[in-house]
């Protein structure tokens, strides 16, 4: 068994899983952070942006001036922002069978694969996740394509360039074709696995993966998408368990992977050092602060996650914080439907949450607050946006980059006023590199990043009651964070240690196949007649076709001969007929030797010796010069030449064996 290793994003993972003919891609993350090295969409023209100096080459060569602008210290490309995709060289992706998605973050590269690599399997994803990838797709789409860059830069790339100390990402592929264009295409690839209360033990039909594998997915546990996927191949056990937990969802149940053969861990959190409630409670009081101040509140955000909890936690502060009259804005080209998705998800959630869909009560408040006009959403700045706005207010907007969307125009809006504050959220990008191309920058920054996946603590929790035989992980979680190398508590630390991968890499895994699975025809199966060889256990014999197809080995009924027509041909047809030979008994059991040789003392036999040896025990019949083999596995009688005998002590022997 082989892992490819495709993204070098601990967090965003897209790894290909290959055991024999059998090739299974888990999770298909797209890397944002390279959008960081790129100039800011702004809706309207930006004389800030437009004005910023070109960069030039240490020789003073300034043919890049038109691609590369610098501000602040830092360079900048001005063309349309491109993704880090995963790797398309490492395996052929025409071949992969499946396609597993975790979360909704983790298939924003599914147009790229399944359009641009011949890719013809099958997506499983619940529910929650195809509808709110769809929703985040559409938005990086509107983000992009409603401001259309005159240029695209590509001259940046030339290694030369990037051996100068041009430091920038390296060379990426950027696709020009709309993402709802080929989310059409990817839709219809998708099985909804859809759940309920329990662990549900196969997603959808066909979700067997031949002899391979079966599939199980355990109940999500964050963002209305997280889910845990494991694999029953035969007695072995693959693993790969989610990474994100919430109190408003349910908790996972560990006990399917207890005893793995291997653990696949990804997704762990990016801020080990912050609790998430600290963190929640941290941005209720800088929001507050700033709004008794006069001053405008940002956050940049997903259309759908953290800002569910946000909106919860701001319906029960704003009240006694005295912000009943301050307005909170959501805009987003799909803020309708992502809040309206998380009203109907509600098998998903915790027992608390479902229970008031049956009141009924909407699981999360923000309907209340929708209802009451303290929460009021719209698709852009433009239109009812407008005739609206009023300040001080809170703006839930997008992208959490400060690349593209709504976002770049309030912070070219508010970043001029010490009053106005940005609060960042959100744990994928770094604040500090979003922020470098509006500096200098007057108002005030605040990072409270919540996080609420697995960290290091939970993990080595999970790792000792789970106890798998080995554990795979991303390189970074095998060494503490550069910024804090002596916690060597914020690392993982188990035995074996961990096996950890980086972009590019191939590994071999520790899982040998020692069996196959087989499945039996109901028809077959009625005919087995099963005989108990000792207490809890029964064999039965069993004639039957093997079929083999695809990695999936079915045992069919025999064909039966066929019958024979009338008139001269009938004798010429039976005659064609092959005898169908009488099978022999199968024998089981042991023969206990001293019992044995009183048997054979109350037959007539004398002079018997009994020697031991290293397989079992030899009895011999000196006076009739016969030697008697008795071993775990067989029984060998020597005489010679005495086929009377040697039937009369055989028969003697098989007095102590079963017969089936």
């Amino acid at each position: 068994m082989k892992l490819y290793c495709l993204s070098g994003h601990p967090t965003l993972p897209c790894n290909v899983l290959k055991f024999k003919s059998t090739t299974i891609m888990l999770d298909c993350g797209l890397d944002m952070t390279s959008t960081l090295n790129f100039l800011p969409l702004p809706l309207v023209q930006s004389p800030r942006l437009s004005n910023l100096p070109g960069w030039s080459l240490k020789d003073g060569n300034a043919f890049l001036d038109k691609e590369l602008k610098e501000c602040s210290g830092h360079v900048f490309v001005d063309s349309v922002p491109e993704f880090c995709l995963p790797e398309t060289e490492l395996i052929d992706l025409s071949t992969v069978d499946v396609i597993l998605i975790s979360n909704y973050h983790c298939m924003m590269a599914l147009p790229y694969i399944t359009e641009h690599t011949g890719f013809s399997g099958t997506v499983y994803a619940t529910e929650p996740t195809v509808q709110i990838g769809r929703l985040l797709m559409e938005e990086l789409v509107n983000f992009i394509e409603r401001v259309p860059k005159a240029q695209s830069a590509s001259l940046w790339k030339n290694k030369d360039i990037q051996r100068e100390g041009l430091c920038l990402i390296q060379p990426i592929y950027r696709e020009r074709r709309p993402c709802h264009v080929l989310w059409s295409c990817v839709e219809n690839q998708i099985i909804q696995c859809s759940g309920s209360q329990s662990m549900i033990p196969r997603p959808a039909p066909g979700a067997s993966l031949g002899s391979l594998l079966e599939m199980q997915i355990l109940r999500p546990t964050s963002n209305l998408n997280r889910k845990l996927w494991v694999w029953h191949p035969a007695i072995h056990l693959l693993a790969y368990p989610p990474a994100e937990f919430s109190l408003v969802f349910q908790p996972m149940d560990q006990a399917s992977l207890k005893n793995s053969d291997v653990l696949i861990l990804t997704g762990l959190t990016q801020i080990p050092t912050a609790n998430p409630d600290g963190m929640v409670g941290e941005f209720c009081s800088n929001l507050a602060l700033t709004v008794r101040n006069g001053g405008n509140v940002l956050v940049p955000c997903y259309p759908s996650g953290v800002i569910y909890d946000l909106l919860e936690c701001l319906y029960q502060y704003i009240d006694s914080a005295g912000l009943s009259n301050i307005p909170f804005y959501f805009i987003s080209p799909v803020a309708n439907s992502s809040l309206e998705f998380s009203q109907i998800f509600a098998e998903w959630l915790c027992h608390n949450k479902q229970t008031k869909v049956y009141l009924p009560e909407p699981p999360f408040p923000h309907a209340e607050l929708i209802q009451t006009n303290k929460l009021k959403h719209y698709p852009s700045l433009h239109g009812d946006f407008s005739s609206d706005f009023r300040q001080p207010c809170v703006v839930f907007t997008g992208h959490p980059s400060l690349r593209f969307g709504d976002v770049v125009h309030f912070m070219e809006l508010w970043g001029k006023s010490s009053l106005n504050t940005v609060i960042f959220t959100e744990p994928d990008f770094s604040y500090l590199e979003a922020l470098a191309p509006y500096q200098p920058l007057a108002m005030k920054c605040i990072y409270c990043p919540i996080d609420t996946r697995l960290n290091f603590i939970q993990v080595s929790k999970l790792l000792k009651e789970v106890q798998p035989l080995h554990v795979v992980c991303p390189e970074q979680y095998t060494q503490p964070p550069p910024a804090q190398s002596h916690r060597m508590d914020l690392m993982i630390d188990c035995q074996p240690p961990a096996m950890s991968y980086r972009r590019a890499e191939v590994l071999a895994l520790p899982f040998k196949r020692r069996y196959e699975k087989i499945e039996i025809m109901p028809e077959l199966a009625d005919a087995l007649v099963p005989m108990e060889i000792k207490p809890g256990i029964s064999l039965a014999t069993v004639s039957a076709v093997l079929h083999t197809k695809d990695n999936k080995h079915i045992l069919q009924p025999p064909p039966r001969p066929a019958q024979p027509t009338g008139g001269k041909k009938r004798k010429r047809a039976a005659e064609d007929i092959p005898d169908c030979k009488v099978l022999k008994p199968l024998l089981s059991g042991s023969i206990p030797v001293e019992q044995f040789v009183q048997t054979l003392e109350k037959h007539g036999f004398s002079d018997i010796k009994v020697e031991d040896t290293a397989k079992g025990h030899i009895v011999l019949l000196q006076e009739a010069e016969t030697l008697i083999q008795i071993e775990e596995d067989s029984t060998h009688i020597i005489c010679d030449n005495d086929e009377m005998l040697r039937v009369r002590l055989r028969d003697l022997v098989l007095k102590f064996l079963q017969k089936f």
